[in-house]
């Protein structure tokens, strides 16, 4: 796995054409994440508070989303409703579409509650 020294080295290392596709969804997440830590996490690009709330990528034919399992199961029936291919833990959304800021943005303030969650069991414990 090819390492990758921040963000935007990671861009400038993909193919030219998905260069802006992968810079508008950062750009997508990091408006709705403005206090999260950009890292790169898996070799790909994250956005972590306590732990990491989602990870993105992309290819010639679509943006790779990784918004981790608890995300995807969210909004699973929106996704087969809208015809998004995704998977356990990935949703991908084609470069011919826009991207679907009102789903990121749900999946991204569910996965912040469940961080948050998280660090109050901790405290508990």
């Amino acid at each position: 796995m090819k390492e990758y020294q921040n963000v935007d080295h990671f861009i400038l290392e993909q193919p030219e054409a998905v260069q802006p596709r992968l810079m508008e969804m950062r750009e997508v997440l990091r408006a709705l994440l403005p206090d999260a830590t950009e890292v790169i996490s898996y070799g790909m690009p994250a956005y972590k508070k306590n732990k990491v709330l989602v990870y993105f990528a992309g290819n010639a034919k679509q943006i790779g989303f990784y918004p981790t399992s608890s995300g995807v199961e969210l909004v699973k029936d929106q996704l087969v409703k809208e015809g998004y291919s995704y998977s356990k833990g990935t949703i991908h959304f084609p470069h011919k579409q826009e991207l679907p800021y009102d789903l990121i943005e749900k999946i991204v303030r569910f996965r912040q509650e469940e961080d948050k969650l998280q660090v109050k069991i901790k405290k508990q414990k």
